[in-house]
């Protein structure tokens, strides 16, 4: 019996290798019944199915009429459909047909965005336009042609002869001979004719229209006229605005008293009285208006933000609420989930309720819903940026300026910055972009005043150490600042006597000098200063992650709760992680968070675990932890105030360089202190630690302006593509309408103004041809011209050569031109090269023959004088002199001359007799003296027969020995042009050159002025236009949109990647990832997205090691493709391929646990979930091309690595989506 129980229960036999078998092994099957085991059914032909086709979209459809008192129906109207045939596929109206349930949120790359507010409406259906010719007077021979054809009067079938032979028609003379400007000096208004036709066209049309939506006499009295519909996708039309003006800012200043009067019934009430700034932004909400807040952190921003959300569900429509950092998205998801209930959030990795009224998410998924037209956007009324400054980051600003632009007009945008200096500029950018006025409103009073302080304890007597140096009504106090510097100078010398030191002269210690030991005590004296004077709880901005973990791991012998608070901080975190597997919640991080959590001390940085960051976040929030250190990442976004916040250092690492903080960064962070309706004066601290900052840091940073919101738009391969796709929309009307490009905006209009002047002054001109014998002028001027414009260009860096500007000595003789002074000798007296700009004080000879009132005043002009002759000016009679100010295109000639006289007394004499008391002064000896070899080299110099003093030209390469390989090429160049203008000079020697010339001078540069100023108006003209085109032939040359810039299958494949568009396409299309285990694809994939460093080799399997040769292959390919078209990825912050992580991922796909996984890195637990969630994130983005591609392998692997990496603590759910009681 026992024997029986012990076998495993019977289960159903495996049939699989039967069934295998039975399909693929023909003659295993049996003889007999040969008839059933294979069927043939003749197909029958059916030739009327060829008659079948889809039939095409209703375009009216029948509205009921019924009797206002009874319901019954009277009558039937046939109305027509707007829009009728439009889809997702083919139209970007909000009213075309709905996309497919699955495309309704994320939209689909396939589909058309819905038309963007930042860009014009294109104008369609135009009505056809009947006009009432003569018809004696239509062409009806073809051009070229000697005859034509007689129509009859139906004007099909053509007039024959009696004979039947066609009838020709011989050219009038006098209809094929039209004198334009016969026709413009009589002055007629053919347009007239147009307009009486439109208007009669437009009665016509409103008659019927009227006639089908005829309503019934009685009806009028019962329906009203417009109904009370709120129209969101219909912006009020308002009065366009004055020149370029569209910011307005409200005056805060003044207290709004009707406010209850004007909204007595607010869409959602407040406790308390809401401050001036939150009214007026709440005023213009009401009235469907743009609104941009600026105010201090903890200032109530977010009041505005909730109450367009109320607005919103009374109106029964949606808002969306976008935040810079996924974190923070999950932060407000509990926020207002708790206020508003119908509130969903929207992530990379999942949904929660997305057909919520309210939606969270971060701007780049925004924008990936504007580009796949998601059927969000029909009823979306506001969208709500936080943390606007955060456009200026330099990786991600881009993406709030692509959604600003491609948002809807429908829709009213609200943003949330700190205070910035700029807000009108960027409020005026986003209404003219929008044609629609933003109104401002910005406020600089804190709720809370803050006092800031310079801590220089070092525990013992010193530990209450605190000087005052800016008080809450921004006034520095040199005082206390004074009194750092002497306290931390009396600490040095008590440590001196105490240590039988010998007196040392009072050197400053340098930062950092603190060993652990005097950091600990350091801290131990000030947590101490700070519970005695009820200063905590804190927030220690420390920028290391490092240092965070060191102080607060030295700090835990201190024991700031009580058993009470132990209790709550001890059942909150098993509660939490009461999700995770048991070796989850036994890793070392989470076991040390244990420890110093029940002690009030707390760590916050990006290598901390997400749930133990949100665990902290939540216990702070609530006041269970007292200290906590922190990273900048922690200041942003939501309001989680302290009493008192302490900087351990003023200066950090961005990256690049080691720097002071930024005044926008110190506000943000120490904006953090001063907890509103708690606390009356909010506390920030700044350890010195051995020295005191300067002064000058210390007020730049507190008191200096913050940054201010710059444009850091650029072109992207995804941005090009994604547009590309659409025709109605393009990549230069997308630059056109950035940030970036909103200068060259506003001159737009003064732009068109002054070609339509240009324009008119040239048809004046152009009244009378040129003669026969000015032709040769012309090709002078245009050969001039083109030299000139060259040599503008390239001679700045010329002139900056090493080899030039030790040529360029006070002393040495130049040949000039500048304005009248044309072909001049002039002593060099300085030169100042600067990086952007040189300039030159020089001395000339003058006469009375000098044309300063000259009526051509154009530079132009006169350098043009100059290169049409090459005398050398010679002054009549006794000479004067003159100092000018030229810059480097005014050198036409370095000679081989120098001038040994004291330059600097020249220059001191001359500006001493431009005071008028000392103008009628005569020169100084040493002015004299240099006007004199002047006057002598000049007239050596006009002498051609003089040979041995003559002034000689030094050539940059043969004399100059100039060397630089790209400046060569520019000087040969230049020498080209100059050649090729000598062949012109012979037509400048005539009689009465300059009276000829001023003619064609007059006309050409005009014609120059209009290309110009029609240049200006082009796309041509923007910054980033350049940048544009050098993308678009890299893209052409690997094929993904071909020569009409139409995108080809790699373009539409690139345009699902989020990112790494061209190296993930061309790893996919090449089938570098065909071979490789679904571990391994996604092992090589984390060198996309991990950013940190390691000190870890990664110890790789062959398969890896072949995979990372294979991308990196790829990768450096594409890298030289973009050095060869001149893009610079180092500007850009582009990041190389790490494979520092590979490793790790490899094993963690592998099913290996966390803590074994930790064990092969020095990366940090959080950084690995981040890299981890990104990759994920790039493995779904190459699912969805393998299902765009048909390769369902590809696709299924892509399936099994995602499965793979997304389980356990890497992909816990939030604390703030998964616990709402908590």
């Amino acid at each position: 019996m026992l024997d029986h129980f012990s076998q495993p229960p019977p289960i159903l036999p495996n049939i699989d290798q039967e069934l295998l078998d039975y399909l693929i092994c023909p003659e295993r099957l049996p003889i007999h019944q040969y008839e059933r085991n294979q069927e043939f059914w003749p197909r029958v032909s059916d030739p009327t199915s060829l008659f079948h086709y889809d039939n095409s979209p209703l375009s009216t459809m029948l509205k009921v009429q019924r009797d206002p008192n009874t319901g019954e129906i009277i009558d039937f109207r046939e109305v027509p459909i707007q829009g009728a045939g439009s889809t997702a596929k083919n139209s970007m109206s909000l009213t075309r047909t709905p996309a497919p349930p699955s495309e309704a949120t994320w939209g689909s790359i396939s589909n058309f965005p819905f038309w963007p507010g930042g860009f014009p409406e294109v104008v369609t259906d135009l009505p056809e336009e009947t006009a009432k010719f003569n018809t004696d007077e239509l062409l009806t021979i073809p051009p070229g042609f000697t005859r034509g054809l007689i129509f009859e009067d139906d004007g099909c079938t053509i007039k024959t002869d009696s004979d039947g032979v066609l009838m020709p028609q011989k050219i009038p003379k006098s209809n094929n001979v039209v004198n334009l400007m016969d026709i413009l000096d009589q002055n007629h208004d053919y347009l007239g004719i147009w307009e009486t036709i439109e208007k009669e066209k437009a009665s016509n049309l409103e008659q019927e229209q009227n006639e089908q939506t005829a309503t019934l006499p009685e009806e009028d009295e019962v329906i009203p006229k417009e109904l009370p519909v709120l129209r969101i996708s219909e912006p009020p039309k308002l009065k366009p605005g004055q020149g370029t003006e569209w910011a307005v800012l409200l005056d805060t200043s003044k207290p709004v008293t009707d406010f209850r009067e004007r909204i007595p019934e607010m869409a959602l009430e407040y406790e308390f009285e809401l401050d001036t700034f939150q009214k007026l932004a709440i005023l213009q909400l009401e009235k469907h208006n743009h609104v941009f807040v600026a105010a201090h952190t903890s200032a109530g921003k977010t009041v505005v933000a909730e109450y367009a959300i109320a607005l919103s569900q009374k109106h029964m429509t949606r808002t969306i609420y976008t935040s810079p950092i996924k974190a923070l998205s999950n932060q407000k998801y509990r926020d207002f989930k708790h206020k508003f209930k119908d509130v969903g959030l929207v992530t990379g990795d999942f949904q929660i309720n997305i057909k919520a009224s309210c939606l969270i998410m971060t701007t780049e998924i925004l924008r990936s819903m504007l580009y796949g037209g998601s059927e969000v956007t029909r009823d979306l009324e506001y969208v709500i940026f936080d943390e606007v400054h955060y456009i200026n980051d330099k990786e991600r600003g881009h993406v709030w300026e692509q959604v600003l632009i491609m948002l809807p007009a429908h829709v009213c945008v609200v943003l949330l910055s700190a205070t910035v200096p700029n807000t009108i500029e960027f409020a005026d950018w986003l209404g003219r972009t929008y044609q629609k006025k933003v109104y401002v409103v910005t406020t600089y009073k804190r709720p809370v005043p803050l006092q800031h302080y310079l801590y220089t304890g070092c525990g013992g007597s010193s530990r209450d150490n605190k000087y005052l140096v800016l008080d809450a009504n921004g006034k520095f106090s040199m005082e206390g600042y004074n009194q750092a510097n002497e306290s931390i100078v009396k600490v040095k010398d008590k440590k001196q006597e105490k240590e039988h030191f010998k007196p040392q002269p009072k050197a400053p210690i340098k930062k950092g000098i603190y060993t652990p030991k005097q950091e600990k005590t350091m801290w131990d004296g000030l947590i101490d200063h700070l519970n005695k004077k009820e200063l905590l709880p804190v927030v220690a901005f420390t920028f290391s992650r490092q240092r965070c973990d060191q102080n607060a791991e030295s700090l835990m012998h201190l024991d700031l709760t009580n058993e009470t608070e132990k209790f709550h901080i001890h059942t909150f975190f098993e509660k939490c992680i009461k999700s995770l597997k048991e070796p989850d919640r036994n890793l070392p991080q989470i076991q040390m968070m244990r420890q110093i959590l029940s002690r009030g001390i707390g760590i916050h940085h990006s290598g901390i675990l997400p749930i133990i960051k949100e665990m902290i976040e939540m216990l702070f929030q609530k006041q269970f932890v007292k200290l906590l250190f922190a990273t900048e990442t922690f200041a942003m976004g939501v309001n989680m105030p302290a009493r008192t916040v302490v900087f351990d250092s003023i200066s950090k690492h961005d990256g690049r360089q080691l720097r002071n903080l930024l005044p926008a960064e110190y506000i943000q962070m120490a904006g953090r202190a001063g907890r509103r309706g708690l606390d009356k004066t909010g506390t920030v601290i700044i350890l010195c630690k051995g020295l005191v900052p300067p002064v000058n840091a210390l007020q730049e940073m507190m008191l200096g302006r913050p940054s201010q919101l710059q444009s850091q738009f650029r072109i992207t391969y995804g941005m090009v593509l994604t547009l590309l796709r659409v025709e109605s929309l393009s990549v230069e009307g997308m630059m056109s309408r950035s940030f970036r490009e909103a200068d060259h905006q506003k001159k737009m209009h003064d732009i068109r103004k002054e070609l339509e002047k240009v324009e008119a002054e040239l048809s004046k001109e152009c009244t009378r041809e040129l003669s026969e014998y000015m032709e040769p002028l012309v090709e002078f001027y245009n050969s001039a011209s083109t030299y000139l414009r060259a040599r503008q260009e390239v001679l700045a860096s010329i002139m900056k050569s090493p080899r030039v500007t030790k040529e360029l000595i006070p002393g040495r003789i130049l040949l000039i031109t500048y304005k009248f002074h044309i072909n001049k000798l002039a002593l060099l007296l300085n030169a100042n090269v600067k990086l952007n700009e040189c300039t030159y004080k020089v001395l000339i000879l003058t006469d009375k023959t000098d044309k300063s009132n000259d009526k051509q005043n154009q530079d132009l002009w006169y350098k043009m004088l100059a290169l049409s002759n090459d005398q050398i000016y010679s002054p009549e009679g006794s000479p004067g002199h003159e100092v000018l100010t030229i810059n480097v295109t005014d050198i036409f000639e370095i000679t081989s001359k120098v001038i040994k006289v004291d330059t600097d007394l020249v220059m001191r004499d001359w500006e001493k007799r431009q005071i008028p008391r000392f103008r009628n002064d005569p020169p100084g000896q040493s002015c004299n003296l240099a006007i004199q070899e002047l006057l002598n080299l000049t007239l050596n110099t006009v002498d051609r027969t003089n040979s041995e003093n003559r002034a000689t030209y030094l050539d940059f390469i043969q004399d100059l020995k100039v060397n630089e390989i790209n400046l060569i090429e520019d000087i040969k160049h230049l020498n080209k042009l100059k050649d090729n203008l000598l062949d012109y000079i012979s037509s400048t020697h005539i009689a009465n050159f300059e009276e000829q010339f001023s003619i064609v001078f007059a006309r050409k540069s005009l014609e120059d002025k209009k290309k110009d100023l029609q240049f200006q108006l082009s796309f041509a003209s923007m910054s980033l236009y350049p940048e544009y085109e050098k993308r678009i032939n890299i893209l052409k040359e690997l094929n993904y949109v071909n020569s009409q810039n139409r995108v080809e299958l790699k373009g539409k494949v690139a345009c699902e990647m989020g990112m790494n568009e061209l190296l993930i396409t061309e790893l996919v299309l090449r089938n570098i990832l065909a071979d490789l285990q679904a571990a391994e694809v996604a092992a090589l994939l984390s060198a996309l997205v991990f950013q940190a460093k390691t000190r870890c080799e990664p110890n790789l399997t062959e398969e890896l090691k072949k995979g990372k040769v294979a991308i990196e292959n790829v990768f450096n390919e594409i890298q030289t493709l973009e050095k060869l078209y001149g893009i610079d990825k180092v500007a850009e912050g582009y990041n190389e391929l790490n494979f520092g992580l590979v490793e790790v991922v490899y094993e963690w796909a592998n099913a290996k646990p966390f803590a074994e996984i930790m064990k092969l890195t020095d990366v940090q637990e959080g950084i690995i979930v981040r890299c981890i969630q990104q990759l994920n994130e790039t493995i779904c983005d190459v699912r969805s091309v393998a299902r765009l591609t048909g390769d369902p392998k590809l696709h299924s692997k892509m399936e099994e690595a995602s499965a793979a990496v997304k389980r356990d603590i890497v992909f816990a759910a939030s604390l703030y989506t998964q616990h709402e009681n908590l």
